[in-house]
């Protein structure tokens, strides 16, 4: 769902690839003069070193501070307009998947490992705000694609993003940003740095941000999706003698808004058949099973208005319950069609969105000798993380029956008072998510600057991290059930805590885990990781270099599960037992580079690499004792990566072009997969092969273009598992049968639900039957549960059995990675104008382009993902003998409205999809005072 236009799209692409062939991204540091017509030097440190990015044999891309402002990349989710072969999304549950050639992660999992690790100054950093927090004051941001098992570790299968900020310096500096734009935006950041006595010197920095939102609540009537956020950064140095250099840095964020966790909720509703295998379903209420043939939402194209529809709430958990205690007659939802527009949506409050954390980071180097540098880097960091909204964020036709069991429950007007939904009269869902976290690490490193062939590094490295995580999910209508049960088995309605036999309603507006009227999902996860690694560098002539390099791993995951307490007697949730896994292995790469004197070249040079890259597995849900269904844990993944590229500066210095082509075997891709109606997590194989090319034109003084262009092909190994979506796999000889215990789903033959259906009918079975009951599952256990299975008293009196099973497993051999797209492109230019008076104007077009995907392995019609466009303008004039700079800009100039990722939920919840968008046109104008 976009408005760009195609034609547009490819015209401009077009255009600007047959103007400068192909270009890339990537001024950092810069050494060449500004009157120059040679395009600058980038100085990286892709290999733990400082060098220039046209010696690194690593496909990397890096932007200074100045580019960033430049080219208005504000957070982590802005780089892929730059970068080939990257994605971003946020995630359902508050986090994001920053995606590099295909790699990513869509495991929800607390365990889960991310595939592409986040640097701060060298320092990883497993809780992060990369996709909260904007840039500011900072050196660069290099983006490295590919495996980097070797330098940076864990967690890298995919590559690795690496911030890293100014340092104090010897000499007094301050500068000052102030920004006003559309939707109120109010952007301030700035600096100060002051030499100190005794060879110290301070840099402190910061940065705020507020603006109102990009969505609508239609029913509060206010905008949401804002920002209100701060983040400071203090950097001491301590440089006493030339052998000795140290920094101590503290940062910290804070922001506290009504920020969405997720966009719109898209659905086709499914109203149930009205018939199975030619049987009235709905011949009158008494025999009614038409919703438990329903999936809630159905497998169908969400591009049109049809996937403005809302869930059939009566088949999911929440909605089921409000029927079965009388609260809600059906479906809750019904005729419902929401607004057109992605960007409004109807919640009962604003959400509310929370993020805190504060890093500290130890940098010490001390030269050995002339040709031996020691360092140590150590990071502490701290996050704490808080989330509350609307479930659905669409408000029900229909309210809530009044005097629902004698008036205990609803009153007069039907509105029941529920601790965390509140006083309400409609069926309301929300949900909180909250997390906190705490991680250090440790690392000492030796490097050689030897003048000889063979140079190397060598170190040790350590990582502890620890989190407690909760996400709730409580709604009118669980609470009700909670009490209903209370009242009807002589307790208290809401429960006590001196009665445990009862269930406890938790009377906090925010949860805190003592209920048993919702459903939370917590987990206590802690991992212990180190590591010895080396790295050898051996010149076997002066055009040619080889590079080995070893890392061995070992990691200890440790994992305290609790058992959901929903609906069941007792205060707070029960400890499982301790989950516990081990891996131990060994990464690394092998590097061979060679920089021929080319006549029609400047500068070249060639490589070829083989990379192994690894990240961790993890634990699957808890069994009940005797059960084997699957694995305790998934495995880890593993890539084994083949890469050859070239890096060229020509045209004496005034274009550089690099090209890369990759080959990936992916062992073990990471998945969520459903076993016996358990969300578990398996490992998939895959292959992956693409090509990019990067670079820079500067054709004439001050007229500059840049471009990168990404080719993707990732294909899955022939496997199978279950789409939730489609467990029938359109086999119109099978049908979804709900389960009115637990409210999944199972599968069962057509020709088979037609008889039960026939004795339904004719009065010999209770509709409820069909399902299942709540109150009496051993009576009524339904089709799921076995009820009416081979052998079963039921099918043995009606003559006929109905044999459930867990659905029919999707083919994916040939699929798609999620997120995948074919084709990314990017293409900026820039011309400054030197006027009189010492005035410089810099006007500058940004435009990207990114080609279609799918969300889910499945690759099926509601897993698609639209191509798209976005051009962004931007003005600058500035006088640098003032240190005076104004800009003004615009970010997506067309206004195009994006779906950049989906998460469907599960069958307990109806199926419904969130969507995740990209903002909508914004600009602005800054002024920025350097002194």
């Amino acid at each position: 769902m976009h408005k760009s236009s195609h034609l547009r799209s490819l015209l401009a692409l077009g255009v600007s690839t047959a103007a400068i062939m192909t270009a890339s991204q990537a001024l950092a540091q810069t050494r060449a003069t500004p009157a120059s017509t040679t395009v600058s030097e980038i100085v990286v440190t892709a290999q733990r070193r400082e060098e220039s990015i046209q010696d690194v044999p690593i496909a990397v891309s890096a932007f200074s501070g100045d580019n960033l402002k430049s080219q208005r990349i504000e957070t982590g989710q802005d780089l892929l307009q730059a970068i080939p072969n990257v994605n971003f999304s946020r995630g359902n549950f508050g986090g994001y998947n920053f995606q590099i050639r295909g790699i990513g992660t869509k495991l929800v999992a607390t365990s889960a490992d991310a595939a592409i690790g986040i640097h701060e100054n060298n320092v990883p950093l497993t809780a992060n705000t990369l996709a909260d927090a904007e840039f500011y004051d900072v050196a660069r941001v290099e983006v490295l694609r590919g495996p980097q098992g070797t330098q940076f570790g864990r967690n890298t299968t995919g590559g690795l993003v690496n911030v890293i900020t100014n340092k104090p310096s010897d000499t007094f500096g301050a500068r000052i940003s102030a920004e006003l734009g559309n939707f109120s935006t109010r952007r301030v950041n700035g600096m100060i740095n002051v030499p100190l006595p005794a060879n110290f010197a301070l840099r402190v920095a910061g940065a705020y941000l507020k603006r109102d939102g990009f969505y609508d609540n239609l029913t509060t009537g206010h905008n949401v999706d804002d920002r209100d956020l701060w983040s400071s950064r203090v950097t001491l140095a301590w440089n006493p003698t030339d052998k000795l250099n140290a920094s101590l840095m503290w940062e910290r964020f804070r922001e506290d808004d009504h920020r969405l966790r997720v966009g719109k909720q898209l659905c086709v509703k499914d109203p149930g058949p009205t018939s199975i295998g030619g049987v009235a379903t709905n011949l009158s209420a008494a025999t009614s099973t038409q919703d438990y043939f329903s999936q809630g939402c159905k497998l169908s194209d969400l591009h049109g208005s049809n996937a403005l529809q809302e869930i059939n709430s009566a088949v999911t958990l929440g909605g089921g319950l409000g029927v079965a205690a009388g609260l809600i007659n059906g479906d809750a939802y019904a005729g419902k069609q929401q607004n057109p527009d992605l960007r409004k949506i109807e919640s009962v409050f604003d959400p509310l969105y929370r993020n805190n954390a504060d890093v500290y980071e130890l940098n010490i180097s001390y030269q050995l000798s002339d040709n031996l540098e020691l360092t140590y880097t150590g990071g502490y960091s701290e996050n704490k993380g808080f989330t509350e909204a609307d479930y659905n964020r669409a408000v029900p036709t229909g309210t809530l029956n009044p005097n629902v069991f004698f008036g205990l429950l609803t009153d007069a007007n039907g509105y029941f008072d529920d601790p965390q939904v509140g006083r309400r009269n409609k069926f309301t869902t929300i949900d909180f998510s909250d997390g906190d976290s705490k991680q250090q690490t440790h690392e000492f490193r030796i490097q050689s600057t030897f003048d000889g062939p063979v140079n190397f590094s060598a170190g040790v490295s350590a990582l502890k991290f620890k989190t407690l995580s909760n996400y709730y999910v409580t709604s009118n209508t669980l609470t009700a059930m909670t009490e209903f049960i209370n009242l009807i088995s002589g307790c208290p309605k809401t429960g006590s805590l001196s009665i445990p036999q009862c269930l406890y309603v938790d009377p906090n507006a925010i949860p805190n885990g003592s209920g048993g009227n919702y459903f939370d999902s917590r987990t206590g996860y802690q991992i212990s990781s180190t590591a010895a690694f080396g790295e050898v560098n051996w010149k076997l002539a002066d055009d040619l270099k080889v590079t080995l390099g070893l890392r061995y791993t070992a990691d200890h995951k440790r994992a305290q599960p609790y058992q959901p307490r929903l609906l069941t007697a007792g205060i707070g949730q029960a400890p499982l037992a301790v989950q516990t896994v081990n891996f131990r292995e060994v990464t690394g790469r092998l590097n061979v580079e060679w920089s021929p004197d080319l006549s029609f070249t400047d500068k070249s040079l060639f490589y070829a690499s083989y990379a192994r890259g690894y990240k961790g597995g993890g634990f699957n849900p808890p069994q009940s004792p005797g059960q084997e269904l699957f694995p305790k844990s998934y495995a880890p993944e593993f890539i084994n990566a083949i890469e050859v590229g070239s890096k060229n500066t020509l045209d004496d210095g005034r274009l550089i072009l690099n090209g890369t082509l990759f080959y990936y075997d992916y062992t073990g891709y990471q998945v969520s997969s459903i076993i016996q109606r358990t969300s578990v997590n398996v490992n998939i194989d895959a292959k992956l092969w693409g090509a990019e090319l990067e670079g820079i034109w500067e054709p004439v003084k001050n007229l500059r273009f840049n471009s990168s262009l990404g080719y993707l092909h990732t294909e899955l190994a022939d496997n199978k598992s279950l789409d939730l979506m489609n467990l029938t796999q359109s086999d119109p000889t099978l049908s979804t049968v709900r389960n009115g215990v637990t409210y999944s789903m199972c599968v069962a033959k057509v020709s088979e639900l037609a008889k039960l259906q026939q004795a339904v009918n004719a009065g010999l079975v209770p509709a409820a039957a069909v399902s299942g009951s709540l109150f009496n599952p051993v009576l009524l256990p339904g089709v799921c549960n076995g009820g009416f299975a081979p052998g079963t008293p039921a099918a043995t009196a009606l003559g006929f059995s109905v044999t459930p099973s867990a659905g029919v497993a999707a083919k994916l051999a040939g699929n798609e990675l999620p997120n995948s797209p074919h084709f990314t492109a990017s293409v900026g230019a820039q011309y400054q104008w030197d006027l009189s008076g010492g005035w410089q104007v810099t006007p500058r077009v940004d435009f990207y382009y990114q080609g279609k995907s799918y969300a889910r392995i499945f690759n099926a019609i509601n897993d698609r993902l639209d191509s798209y466009t976005n051009t962004n303008l931007s003005l600058m004039i500035e006088k640098p003998e003032w240190g005076f700079q104004v800009q003004a800009y615009v970010k997506n100039l067309t206004d195009e409205t994006v779906v950049t990722d989906q998460y469907q939920t599960d069958d307990t919840s109806g199926l419904f999809t969130n969507i995740f968008m990209t903002e909508p046109r914004t600009y602005g104008v800054s002024l920025t005072k350097q002194f």
